[in-house]
């Protein structure tokens, strides 16, 4: 499964925007897989938090070997101090082992995610720690595919806009612009915005003239 971008998507942005319309043109359908186990996948973006990509998918890489199936029940077997040989810092053991715990006794209900709103999934799971709203945004485009967010807290999404907008600062009243603009296809431009962050179009320059290009998943939670 991938993140929606098909011939409905991106035909509505081509006709929306005209300048990220030139860059779907140019950069074509863009597959970004989904991680479609909730729970393994809030363990996955707890792990990935404030690390590079590449150290993300070492730590996990280790933690499938050692527990074979990511879910509450493993990990509690496993236990904290266990959980911290794959890589983890006490602080995201502890987070991990409180959302198996709580998974694991029903005190978070996460079959419930899926018929709640956008905003009431955010809510729901900014509750666990260690989980803010911007990794229950990621969640929410990675993991159930909600085909509308655009995450103001990201960083390679503020990028991504001040390079194909131009702006040196992208503040609230611009993001509400662009996110009305988009709708609702926001997640679908998401995957562009980023691209674009990344330096996938050649010639287009961060206006803010940062040194260092801001990195798209790596947000603290």
């Amino acid at each position: 499964m991938f993140v929606p971008c098909g011939e409905k998507e991106l035909a509505f942005l081509k006709a929306k925007d005209k300048r990220l319309g030139a860059v779907i043109e140019s950069l074509g359908v863009l597959k970004r897989p989904t991680f479609d186990d909730v729970f393994a996948a809030v363990v996955h973006h707890i792990i990935g938090q404030q690390i590079s990509m590449k150290a993300q998918d070492a730590v996990w890489a280790r933690l499938l070997e050692k527990v074979g199936t990511v879910d509450a029940a493993h990990l509690l077997t496993l236990g904290r101090e266990e959980l911290q040989t794959v890589g983890t810092s006490f602080r995201k053991a502890d987070y991990i082992m409180d959302f198996a715990e709580k998974a694991a006794n029903g005190a978070f209900d996460i079959t419930a995610l899926e018929t709640m709103s956008d905003a009431e999934v955010i809510a729901s799971l900014s509750s666990l720690k260690g989980v803010g709203a911007w990794t229950a945004e990621m969640l929410l485009i990675f993991t159930f595919r909600r085909p509308d967010v655009l995450s103001f807290g990201d960083l390679g999404i503020q990028r991504g806009l001040r390079m194909l907008y131009r702006h040196k600062e992208i503040d609230r009243q611009k993001f509400a612009r662009y996110r009305k603009r988009y709708s609702p296809y926001a997640s679908t431009a998401s995957l562009y915005l980023w691209a674009i962050a990344g330096g996938a179009v050649e010639g287009l320059t961060d206006p803010a003239a940062r040194k260092k290009p801001a990195s798209s998943q790596r947000n603290s939670s």
